[in-house]
């Protein structure tokens, strides 16, 4: 039995206008600094655009035009690196096609003066893909034999998957493009000609190396089903950025486990040098002591978080599976994000140039980091290598001494005015932490229809914690102000989620009250219930809930008022009417439709109806078992 496969979804609107769309939405976005060319599919910064190079001090008088361009689908290449300093324009073709000829030569004439009008020519930078190489290659060709136009070319080839014996192909353009873009562009604003704009692009291209990895295959725009050529928990490692095959499939694998996949592809592939007259020979392309920069760039569809975490992984695989900083690898330029894609693949790819060890290493650094205002390139935060990365250094916390300790967690400011209040508090907690403990799996079953099934397990990880710190002595019983920030401190380090912050809320504004200079004479039971009630309205405060919101509130606040009415007297009365309250108040919530605040705000009234809030029952219970010891 054959399964039905998935159709894709993506924002669209007609699939054959997606790139004239594409290019209207850039232009909206960039309304300084794009243009567009005039029947083609071309992208412009407006200060290189031939047509106005009648004036004597216009920049293409001064300086080598940089095109690129190719198949959409690969945003934000091309037209995102557009800027002073990287491209003068781009053209796109359709979803993973080469631009016609007629679009290119249009692109070339933009943004390049005859270099008898003073012009330096233009340089195209072209990857290593067929249609691209001889779609290009026509337009130079007839740019210089029809318009007398200084136009030279660099193919970049930086994929590493590609086998150097596999067919005159060869190895495919991919991320290490964006560097050619760079560099060249930098190497033209400093008035740079075109043969020496030239021979910066072609040592960029012949030093970047990648590879990529894939989680899934890409599927275009147009298609009526999903690409699932990669299985489920597999990955697809030397893949290209067209939805091609990649060189291999794996089964999926760690952060660190890619980094050392993907590193040692592009270190053993090497680069070709010479060997004495000889012939050539591969040497690694990278190795201990080298200088590098490293980009990981986002193929479309992977997380910001995911990528960092990437990044590190081969940052660290780099440093030190090299030695220590010093003798090893230093990754001094971290470039991280969406640089050149596959439309939403999940995947990514890594590309490594040696910064060090060839003869143009210091000037592309320069122009690698030279200020740009295109679009889509962010500027590199540069670390020199030649001591530890500052970042390294972490800011120490500050940490309490006695100098800045208040006196909620030193001395008391008033005695307790409350017979044997620590051996009562003692009491309360055990009998309190058990009932929460005990009652665990009603509070899940509670939470799974009506909540995110975990109140149960946190309060019985809160209940636990309380108990191992009163058992072991960490819970200062004997003042209430210090016993609250205690209980503030535990609930915090044990609890978690929404519940437990609001609980937190709850005792330290409780100790907080204790401390006011009005209870100097001493704290008797009255002020314990005006506490309570402070530490209620801290939760509605800062929670933003109320009574009928359907949270513990609705079983705190009547129970507030029933220990204020009865003046917060020490009799079993008045803790068992709060507790009758908060359960009378809890049961309540089953009732209620809707819920104005928690994870239950996103539910139907359907699924609520019948239901108690989990949270509210907590509190019942907690108030119940203190009945049961105040008596």
């Amino acid at each position: 039995m054959t399964t039905a496969k998935k159709e894709p979804k993506k924002f669209l609107n007609d699939p054959s206008n997606a790139v004239d769309e594409y290019i209207s939405g850039l232009l909206l976005q960039y309304p300084n600094k794009l243009r567009k060319l005039a029947n083609h599919r071309v992208v412009v910064h407006p200060s290189f655009a031939a047509s106005t190079s009648s004036k004597p001090d216009h920049p293409n008088l001064r300086r080598v035009s940089i095109l690129s361009g190719g198949g959409s689908g690969h945003e934000p290449s091309h037209a995102g690196y557009v800027g002073s300093n990287m491209l003068s324009g781009a053209i796109l073709g359709d979803i993973f096609a080469s631009p016609p000829v007629s679009s290119i030569l249009a692109a070339i004439r933009a943004v390049t003066v005859p270099t008898s009008s003073g012009g330096k020519g233009c340089l195209l930078v072209v990857k290593n893909y067929t249609g691209d190489r001889l779609n290009f290659g026509m337009a130079r060709e007839i740019a210089r034999e029809r318009h007398g136009l200084d136009v030279s070319m660099c193919v970049v080839a930086d994929d590493r998957s590609i086998p150097r014996s596999k067919g005159i192909t060869g190895a495919r353009g991919v991320a290490g493009t964006i560097l050619v873009h760079k560099a060249s562009g930098g190497a033209a604003g400093t008035g740079m000609d075109l043969d020496g704009v030239t021979r910066i692009a072609r040592a960029v291209a012949t030093r970047a190396g990648s590879m990529g990895v894939a989680l899934d295959s890409v599927t275009v725009p147009g298609a009526t089903t999903v690409n699932d050529r990669v299985p489920h928990g597999a990955m697809e490692v030397g893949l290209g950025i067209h939805g091609e095959a990649g060189a291999r499939q794996c089964a999926m694998t760690t952060c660190d486990e890619i980094a050392k996949i993907v590193c040692a592809a592009i270190r053993d592939y090497g680069r070709e040098e010479a060997d004495g007259g000889s012939g050539v020979v591969v040497v690694p392309h990278y190795g201990p002591g080298d200088e590098l920069l490293l980009m990981v760039n986002n193929l479309g569809g992977s997380s910001n978080f995911e990528m960092s975490l990437l990044a590190r992984s081969i940052v660290l695989h780099l440093e030190r599976n090299h030695g220590a900083v010093i003798k090893g690898c230093r990754v001094t330029r971290v470039l991280v994000g969406s640089y050149m894609t596959s439309f939403d693949m999940r995947g990514a790819s890594a590309t490594i140039l040696p910064l060090t060890g060839w003869d143009e290493a210091s000037e592309v650094l320069s122009y690698v980091d030279a200020e740009t205002d295109a679009p889509a390139w962010t500027r590199v935060d540069v670390w020199t290598g030649d001591a530890a990365r500052p970042s390294d250094e972490e800011i120490d916390e500050v940490v309490d001494d006695e100098a800045t300790t208040t006196s909620a967690s030193s001395s008391p400011p008033s005695p307790v005015l409350i017979d044997d209040f620590a051996g009562v508090a003692r009491a309360v907690l055990r009998r309190c932490a058990g009932a929460l403990i005990d009652a665990e799996p009603t509070l899940t079953r509670y939470d799974t229809i009506v909540g995110d099934g975990d109140c149960g397990i946190t309060m019985e990880r809160g209940a636990r914690e309380v108990l191992r710190r009163l058992e072991g002595g960490a819970l200062r019983v004997d003042h209430p102000s210090w016993l609250f920030s205690d209980l503030a401190d535990a609930v915090s380090a044990s609890m978690g989620g929404t519940s437990g912050i609001l609980l937190e809320l709850f005792f330290r504004k409780a100790a907080t009250s204790l401390l006011s200079p009005s209870l100097a004479s001493g704290i008797e039971s009255g002020d314990l219930a005006s506490a309570f009630r402070e530490g209620v309205s801290a939760v509605s405060f800062y929670g933003g809930a109320r009574e009928g919101s359907r949270t513990m509130l609705d079983a705190l606040f009547p129970a507030s008022a029933a220990i204020i009415a009865g003046g917060g007297s020490s009799s079993g009365a008045d803790v068992s009417g709060a507790a009758a309250a908060a359960r009378r108040g809890a049961d309540a919530t089953a009732t209620m439709e809707l819920a104005e605040a928690g994870r239950s705000n996103y539910l139907s009234s359907e699924v609520l109806m019948g239901t108690p809030d989990p949270g509210a029952v907590a509190v019942a219970l907690v108030l119940e078992a203190m009945a049961q010891v105040i008596h």
